[in-house]
């Protein structure tokens, strides 16, 4: 009898133990810190569309921003965008400058180990868009990789992981924004470019029609995913289960369709 009595003491001190640390978790947690706040903190670079981006009046507009909103209203909470520049965008996540990184990131297992990613939201391929003189020549990535051509994209994105692993002999060339290593080709100044489709595809409508080639055969396979600190995972767990309702429910289609569907909203940004 007494032995019995002191297993069930012996329980309930454990449940309580536990019950007293997922509390404790729970006060720490990013999640209870959006809630107690009032305001989700969404960490982004504007440049990349039709993801993130500025219109004309210097508003940030694009799908991750959609994404966004719906999450800050299903949470409760207000929602407050904070713009930041690509280098140091997972440094300034993991110092708590904002709470969620949701700018077209790419979920590669070196970011995993410095961040996790909730499920991947979307994918995309890196694809090259080359100049119009090149058509009978180039035809694939492979038609490139020759000492006489240079290749651009962005610094520190999986664009330029791509091209060092693709292009040993071309010259390859890194810019701070996509839009300068664009404007590199359709200049002339250089051969190639090599980045992800959505933003090559846009690109090719807005200024590069009838002056650019796009070979717009994926050459890579990248999920993108929303990025939150280590030892979170109350806020992954709402983010995962977010994006499972959203998928089912209709809203991320709408959402999807309005960025990807439509070029509508070219004319907030041209």
């Amino acid at each position: 009898m007494k032995k019995t009595l002191l297993m069930a003491l012996a329980l309930a001190f454990a449940t309580t133990a536990a019950w007293s640390e997922d509390i404790n978790l729970w006060k720490k947690s990013t999640l209870n810190a959006i809630i107690t706040k009032g305001e989700l903190r969404v960490g982004l670079e504007p440049g990349y569309m039709p993801f993130e981006m500025k219109d004309k009046k210097g508003n940030i507009i694009g799908f991750d921003v959609d994404m966004a909103r719906d999450m800050a209203k299903k949470m409760g909470v207000k929602l407050k965008l904070v713009p930041t520049a690509w280098d140091g965008i997972i440094p300034a996540l993991l110092t708590s400058k904002f709470d969620i990184l949701m700018s077209g990131m790419t979920v590669t297992q070196k970011r995993n180990l410095k961040v996790n990613f909730a499920h991947s939201y979307i994918s995309v391929g890196q694809t090259l868009m080359i100049r119009k003189a090149l058509a009978d020549k180039v035809k694939s990535a492979a038609d490139l990789d020759k000492p006489e051509y240079t290749v651009v994209t962005k610094l520190g994105v999986t664009g330029e992981i791509a091209a060092r692993k693709m292009f040993k002999k071309a010259k390859i060339r890194t810019f701070e924004t996509e839009a300068d290593a664009a404007q590199e080709v359709l200049n002339g100044k250089a051969d190639a470019m090599i980045y992800d489709k959505p933003y090559n595809a846009i690109f090719m409508a807005q200024k590069g029609k009838g002056k650019l080639i796009h070979l717009d055969q994926d050459l890579t396979f990248e999920p993108l995913g929303w990025a939150v600190r280590k030892g979170d995972p109350d806020l992954l767990n709402w983010l995962d289960n977010y994006l499972n309702q959203v998928q089912h429910d209709g809203t991320y289609d709408k959402i999807y369709n309005k960025w990807f569907k439509s070029d509508s909203w070219l004319e907030r940004v041209q």
